[in-house]
């Protein structure tokens, strides 16, 4: 969190982060300025990459993608990486991939609608990649929370 947002730029964040449709006439009155003033400091937000986009957000229920899981991937040899990153970086079941620390390279989380397709996806994209070694999932069985709202404010527990 950089130190140079004021409290109306968090404001601005935090309540655009709720709901990436609420009209400029609303944040306004929130913070209590001009339209045009909200514009441009929503437009200058944009500019220093603290606001990357607005998107829907879809029900993964909804379109029927009810189990979510975690897969970690594991290999020895250091060429096996960017035929890795090739293969998962635009596979829309991947929700996220990490670079690790420990005995595993990487961690994903994918969506997708039940374990034969899982066992589908591990197949024909992860162990699909020359060099995988190894794989182990963890398939979740309920989410109590689950956010890409990111932090606005310096939590009170770090103050």
């Amino acid at each position: 969190m950089a130190n140079d947002f004021d409290e109306t730029d968090r404001k601005i964040m935090a309540m655009l982060q709720a709901d990436g449709r609420t009209p400029y006439a609303e944040l306004a009155k929130a913070v209590g300025l001009a339209v045009s003033s909200v514009n441009e400091r929503v437009r200058k937000l944009q500019d220093r990459g603290a606001i990357s986009g607005v998107h829907a957000q879809l029900s993964p229920e909804g379109l029927g993608l009810d189990l979510l899981a975690f897969v970690f991937v594991a290999w020895s040899d250091p060429e096996t990486e960017p035929r890795f990153l090739k293969r998962v970086v635009n596979e829309p079941s991947i929700l996220e991939c990490h670079h690790v620390t420990g005995s595993w390279n990487y961690l994903v989380k994918v969506r997708v609608k039940n374990t034969r397709m899982l066992e589908a996806f591990l197949a024909k994209i992860i162990k699909s990649v020359e060099g995988v070694l190894r794989t182990e999932s963890f398939i979740t069985l309920s989410t109590p929370k689950e956010t890409s709202a990111l932090a606005t404010e310096i939590p009170d527990w770090f103050r």
